[in-house]
């Protein structure tokens, strides 16, 4: 019953404090989905609780009937129906300027403006929306897609990542049982430079997040050598790479799960370590350890994932599992928010 509580408590203390951080300086953001029932609900409640300016995508009289439907309240919210919209072919041109080199024509380029989530995520482009969120009806991997078509990395970095906001039970861990684990949901075998900038966009997500200075783990079945073989030394050459590259930043790898997170064994494991024991970012060498180790704390701990949660794009376009709901959505919208915020910064 103790951790029950515990993790409700860290659970709503940290959404808590990201929707609160989303309302003191609010962001347009675009909700393409706007036709999908919680969708509608999600951007009621954004408007209600003043956690962003949203706009929605879609047929108004749809969108209309949805919110009469679901008792949503949407005084505030911007109904945009991109097909009709004035600012369509400006869009579409836009479209076509970046893929042009693609070999898209102008005509291809209009079909996909007709797309609500490319639309949505070229408003971002052009700085008519703050972000996006998406993935309630479309696939992990449309959006992925249309973020990188229509937004691209940020300048510095080359790999677009995700990260899942772990929150479990017992506060010891992370900063009061909230850590960064990356990446779970995208790459699903980085070499070793990706896995450098893996960490580097985790490191300021922990930032943004958590409100605190990042403790970067590069985790891997050996610690400091006690294991040899190249799937280590691949954490060793990226830990080598984030090092030169950010030199302030604290990070130390290669680290086993149990040297990264628990004090007494990181003294005798990793001795002299700023970061072992006290970890808040947690990278892992390849989604299937990332994948299989966000579940297992999530069910064994009866924690709570949040994510996953897209990092190193140039402005911020987030996704949703299709079980989501209207919650979910709030929740990823003032997330996005927070990141906009900090881009901004």
């Amino acid at each position: 019953m103790i951790n029950v509580y515990c993790k409700i408590t860290n659970e709503i203390m940290i959404l808590q404090n990201i929707r609160e951080r989303a309302s003191r300086d609010l962001c347009r953001i675009v909700l393409p989905e706007g036709e999908d029932a919680r969708t509608v609900q999600a951007a009621g409640i954004c408007a209600n609780e003043k956690i962003a300016r949203v706009t929605l995508l879609g047929r108004e009289e749809v969108i209309r009937q949805l919110a009469k439907e679901t008792n949503s309240n949407l005084n505030g919210v911007e109904i945009l129906n991109h097909r009709t919209s004035d600012n369509f072919e400006k869009i579409a041109r836009l479209y076509h300027e970046l893929r042009r080199s693609k070999g898209v024509t102008l005509e291809e380029a209009e079909q996909v403006a007709k797309d609500s989530l490319f639309y949505g995520n070229l408003m971002v482009h052009l700085g008519e929306a703050d972000g996006s969120v998406a993935g309630a009806i479309n696939s992990t991997a449309n959006v992925v897609r249309s973020a990188l078509q229509c937004v691209g990395a940020r300048e510095g970095l080359k790999t677009v990542s995700s990260f899942f906001l772990m929150v479990v039970p017992d506060p010891k861990f992370g900063h009061n049982g909230g850590m960064i684990y990356a990446d779970c949901g995208v790459v699903i075998n980085p070499n070793s430079a990706q896995l450098a900038e893996i960490a580097i966009a985790s490191a300021d997500s922990c930032r943004t997040m958590l409100g605190v200075e990042p403790k970067v783990a590069m985790l891997s079945f050996s610690t400091k050598g006690s294991a040899k073989h190249e799937m280590a030394d691949k954490v060793i050459e990226a830990t080598k790479i984030v090092k030169v590259r950010m030199p302030e930043l604290e990070v130390d790898g290669e680290l086993q799960a149990d040297a990264a997170l628990v004090p007494a064994v990181a003294r005798k494991k990793a001795e002299g370590s700023n970061v072992a024991g006290h970890a808040n970012v947690l990278i892992f060498p390849d989604l299937n350890s990332g994948n299989i180790a966000y579940k297992l704390s999530e069910r064994l701990t009866g924690g709570t994932a949040i994510g996953p949660i897209l990092q190193g794009l140039d402005k911020p376009c987030n996704d949703l599992s299709r079980g989501c709901t209207a919650e979910d959505i709030a929740n990823a919208v003032a997330i996005t928010a927070v990141q906009s915020q900090a881009r901004r910064r």
